[in-house]
């Protein structure tokens, strides 16, 4: 706790540090449209949550928001466009936990951590553990039960690669007793659920918008869900952590970063903003019924989650050899 809290401090005395050498915002900004990117192709979760952030974010600042997306390298094209883009408020990253994971699995990235500043999160797509359903498992404990009764023959489990929220979640539960898992890696998320779905691998994780329906179609057997708390479109999901799995929880979020050097005005007026926005009924109203929680987070409370996901899934990545595929 006291190294999350000093990662935490480091990053926001950096942000500081950057800031308080930036140009002042100018009184009238946005004075014309701002920049979004979101570094995945448009349809996935980040790209929804993005979307609907930047609808209520028009309004407020009076200038268009627009999404601009930019895939590629598992969402490094993104991420380095916005950590070199210029920092005059104009251009920001809607990242994920790739922004936190990154830089523990490559060591030879276009851009540095420190390139970026958090803003504000916006959303979580709640992570929901799945299985195929002739498995033997109804919940966490028994499906634990029943992979530790495959031995050395394994239970094979599908990610979206090294280093995905999959693959976390993965490592989580070995962690919570289940060293026989055989990581599965496919390209995407969307593969690794068609792979439960066939029957080829039995179990993965994934987001709750892409497996949420494929659950109430009686195709998928959903275990648990990662978040930390009950997913409000699904609540006779219980999580993880109620199981008795609290080292199992992570989420797909969605939350905005800036380059170094964006004037601190403009960023505590964005992360205003964005609280309003992501507390509004109108965005509730649009993300919640798919299955997406939103998450209106303070400044501080920001920073200190982005320091904490850096510490905690690196611990993570290094116990387990993660590297970039």
């Amino acid at each position: 706790m006291h190294t999350v809290r000093s990662l935490a401090v480091a990053l926001a005395c950096s942000c500081a540090g950057v800031l308080l050498h930036a140009p002042l915002a100018r009184a009238d900004w946005p004075d014309h449209a701002v920049k979004w990117v979101v570094p995945f192709a448009p349809g996935g979760a980040n790209d929804l949550m993005a979307r609907a952030a930047a609808e209520g974010m028009s309004k407020r600042l009076g200038q268009p928001v627009v999404i601009e997306n930019k895939p590629g390298a598992g969402a490094i094209v993104g991420t380095a466009f916005v950590a070199k883009a210029k920092p005059d408020g104009y251009t920001f990253l809607v990242g994920a936990a790739g922004v936190a994971t990154n830089s523990l699995l490559n060591k030879s990235l276009p851009y540095e951590d420190k390139e970026l500043v958090p803003v504000g999160m916006i959303a979580v797509a709640p992570s929901v553990i799945v299985v195929n359903p002739a498995l033997p498992a109804s919940d966490l404990k028994s499906f634990i039960a029943w992979a530790k009764e495959q031995g050395d023959k394994g239970v094979n489990w599908s990610t979206a690669g090294s280093g995905s929220t999959p693959h976390f979640v993965a490592e989580m539960l070995k962690e919570s007793g289940v060293p026989n898992l055989v990581i599965v890696p496919y390209k995407s998320g969307s593969e690794g659920v068609t792979a439960v779905l066939s029957g080829s691998v039995s179990a993965t994780s994934e987001a709750s918008i892409v497996v949420l329906p494929y659950v109430k179609a009686g195709k998928l057997k959903a275990l648990a869900t990662t978040y930390e708390k009950r997913i409000t479109a699904y609540p006779s999901l219980p999580t993880a952590i109620e199981q008795g799995y609290p080292a199992v929880s992570i989420g797909h979020w969605a939350g905005l970063f800036a380059p170094a050097g964006t004037p601190a005005a403009v960023i505590e007026r964005m992360n205003a903003e964005l609280i309003n926005v992501v507390k509004s009924k109108e965005f509730a109203d649009h993300l919640v019924p798919s299955g997406i929680e939103p998450a209106p987070y303070s400044l501080k409370d920001f920073v200190t989650f982005v320091a904490g996901e850096r510490e905690r899934l690196g611990r993570l990545a290094r116990a387990a050899g993660m590297k970039a595929e």
